[in-house]
């Protein structure tokens, strides 16, 4: 069991940065993916980017170079910068874990809202 806890969201003007951390319960090292999905009002959740136990990384086209995932195993959390922002960027940011590759969503953290304002 994995608990993920995410931080760091808050109110952005567009332009401007901010960085998400996901702090998991245990080691993180043997999970191997990682990432974000986002949710918006009123919308279906889309998965923003994600991160293998190898560091490969993919994202949505929607934040490709403007988004960048990395993790930090010695510390179990999982960072999202995201630069540039948006007002679309405007979701809640969901934090998940997949114990296999091309696998389902095991994990899922509460979320943290980022809003971009115009």
């Amino acid at each position: 069991q994995v608990q993920l806890v995410e931080s760091g969201g808050g109110l952005v003007q567009a332009g401007g940065s901010l960085r998400l951390s996901c702090a998991a319960s245990r080691t993180i090292f043997s999970i191997n993916k990682m990432g974000w999905y986002r949710q918006a009002p009123g919308m279906q959740r889309e998965w923003v980017t994600a991160i293998t136990v190898g560091d490969t990384t993919s994202y949505a086209d929607s934040v490709k170079g403007r988004f960048t995932i990395s993790r930090d195993n010695a510390k179990n959390t999982v960072y999202l910068q995201m630069n540039s922002l948006k007002p679309e960027d405007t979701a809640v940011y969901y934090c998940y874990a997949a114990q296999l590759l091309g696998g389902p969503v095991d994990y899922w953290g509460k979320g943290t809202l980022v809003t971009v304002s115009s």
